[in-house]
């Protein structure tokens, strides 16, 4: 996916604490978004979204340049229509950038959504088993691979489920266990449990955290929820509002794994939550 765009030339502030977290600006260059000679599972470059006519278009997503690196676990956050999902659906290929370029040179990336979109007439196990089909694995080997998935997700047994006797959470899991399938290096992840209860919300979040240390994807996760972001990322990224362009970032050097009362967790989620608030005033204020 490639088309053109032009850099903007701004300058670079960068603070850190030490115990917690490095903040740079969003007011960069590309180079400052980068992962530098160690590769990338996604590399994004002046990447700019519009929707509509030329007369009446309407700019979503401005000059976005970014890389997600071998392994790393990265979380897009903004308000409610800053152009997070969009980014993401970019990035899956599942639509086209006005302007910039989208490399991931692991092939296409799974992707799993806010509903967890399985097939209500498939088992558990017959979901996972139709991506393994997609991505042409032999028929013998499906049911093993998909029992080791749901293994690894927690859900042993489950197999044979249908979707209705699954809760909100399982069904979650069965849905991370048909992305994994994919066999994908990178997982983009649209708000997938912005719908659950704080207590699932809270396991969930544990269980993809030792899923990520275990098979060391590399992780693209959209959310609203500064917390959220704050307990599973590696490094969190703030859209602004409309258009969306990366304003701040912050590298979090806070041990996993997080929990969401950790002091340090709390902490660094207050001055995310107060940058945040910035954008949204800001937006306001046009």
């Amino acid at each position: 996916m490639t088309a053109t765009s032009t850099l903007a030339k701004t300058k670079t502030k960068t603070k850190s604490n030490a115990k917690s977290s490095t903040t740079t600006d969003g007011n960069t260059g590309a180079e400052d978004h980068v992962v530098g000679a160690t590769g990338h599972a996604a590399r994004l470059r002046h990447v700019s979204k519009s929707f509509g006519g030329p007369a009446g278009g309407q700019l979503v997503l401005d000059d976005i340049s970014l890389d997600v690196a071998p392994g790393e676990f990265v979380t897009l956050l903004g308000a409610s229509g800053c152009g997070k999902s969009t980014l993401l659906n970019l990035v899956a290929g599942l639509d086209r950038p006005t302007a910039g370029s989208i490399d991931t040179p692991g092939g296409r990336p799974a992707l799993m959504f806010q509903e967890h979109a399985l097939f209500p007439w498939l088992t558990a196990g017959k979901n996972i088993e139709l991506a393994l089909r997609l991505r042409g694995t032999p028929k013998p080997e499906r049911r093993p691979e998909a029992e080791r998935l749901l293994s690894l997700v927690r859900l042993d047994g489950a197999y044979g489920k249908r979707v209705h006797e699954l809760s909100g959470g399982m069904r979650q899991r069965v849905a991370l266990a048909r992305a994994l399938a994919q066999d994908s290096d990178l997982l983009l992840m649209d708000e997938p449990f912005a719908a659950l209860d704080a207590i699932t919300r809270d396991v969930l979040h544990d269980e993809l955290t030792r899923i990520w240390r275990e098979t060391r994807l590399s992780v693209l996760f959209v959310t609203h929820n500064v917390r959220e972001a704050v307990r599973l990322a590696e490094r969190v990224v703030l859209l602004s509002s409309r258009p969306g362009r990366i304003a701040r970032e912050w590298h979090i050097d806070i041990p996993q794994p997080r929990r969401i009362e950790d002091a340090a967790v709390a902490e660094l989620s207050v001055e995310i939550t107060e940058h945040l608030r910035g954008e949204i005033r800001r937006h306001g204020q046009h």
